[in-house]
C-alpha cells in the first residue's frame, strides 16, 4: 500500500490522519484517551509510551503532543502500521516513533519496560459485530464476551509495565470493566489492578490500571 492509497483524512486535536476502510476510523471522542494519557506523562518515570493495538494511531501520537516522549507503536495489521507510519511522518513526530507489525506478544520485547501504556483493543462481541458494517472487523471483534484482546493486552502489559508505571485501556462498557477486575483478581500473578474508570457514555469506558500496591515503588 501507498499513501497514494489512502481514501480518507480525519481532523482529532489540530492533527490530520489517514485511513481507509481495511483500518479503523479514527473518532473524535477517543481523543479523551490521549488526553489522559498525556496528564499521566506529569506523574510518571521517564521513558517511551508503549502502545498496542495502535490501529491508525491517531490515540498515541496524540498523546505526544507537548511533550518529548517517545512512542512504540504496535499493531497487528499491516495496513494500520502504514497508515501510523504516515499519519506520525504527517504530523512531524515520526522521529520519535517505532512502528512494529505483528503479534503483541512477540513485538514488545523481553525485558522491555514502559511507564505508560495506552490500549484500544476490539471490545465488541462477536455476536454484535454486524451492527457495525463499515468497520473492519478484525478491528472491533472481541471474542465470545468482548474482552479477549483486552485480556490479551493485560497478559502483555504485566511483564512490561514500570513499577511506578500505569496502562490507560478502551473497553466497552462497565460489564467490561467489572470483567477485567474479576480477571485480575482470579489471577493474583499478574500484578495489575483497576485504580480508575472513565466513561464515554454509550460510547465505552477508559481503565487506568496501576500496580498491586505492594508491587509499586512510589
Amino acid at each position: 500500500m501507498t499513501v497514494e492509497s489512502v481514501s480518507s483524512n480525519v481532523e482529532i486535536g489540530g492533527l490530520s490522519f489517514s485511513y481507509d476502510d481495511r483500518v479503523l476510523t479514527p473518532r473524535p471522542w477517543t481523543q479523551a484517551q490521549s488526553e489522559w494519557a498525556r496528564d499521566l506523562l506529569d506523574e510518571v518515570p521517564e521513558g517511551p509510551v508503549l502502545e498496542l493495538c495502535s490501529g491508525a494511531g491517531h490515540i498515541g501520537l496524540l498523546a505526544l503532543l507537548g511533550n518529548e516522549r517517545s512512542l512504540v507503536m504496535v499493531d497487528f495489521s499491516e495496513a494500520a502500521c502504514t497508515f501510523a507510519r504516515a499519519n506520525a511522518s504527517a504530523a512531524g513526530l515520526l522521529g520519535r516513533v517505532e512502528i512494529r507489525q505483528g503479534r503483541l506478544e512477540d513485538e514488545v520485547r523481553p525485558g522491555e519496560s514502559f511507564p505508560l501504556v495506552i490500549a484500544d483493543p476490539p471490545w465488541v462481541p462477536s455476536s454484535e459485530v454486524g451492527r457495525f458494517p463499515a468497520d473492519p472487523v478484525t478491528a472491533i471483534d472481541g471474542g465470545a464476551d468482548g474482552l479477549g484482546p483486552t485480556r490479551s493486552c493485560l497478559q502483555v502489559i504485566d511483564p512490561h509495565l514500570g513499577p511506578a508505571g500505569c496502562a490507560v485501556i478502551q473497553v466497552g462498557g462497565p460489564a467490561h470493566v467489572e470483567g477485567i477486575s474479576e480477571w485480575l483478581q482470579s489471577r493474583p500473578s499478574v500484578r495489575l489492578t483497576v485504580s480508575e474508570t472513565r466513561g464515554f457514555g454509550d460510547r465505552g469506558a477508559l481503565v487506568l490500571l496501576r500496580r498491586r500496591t505492594e508491587e509499586r515503588t512510589c
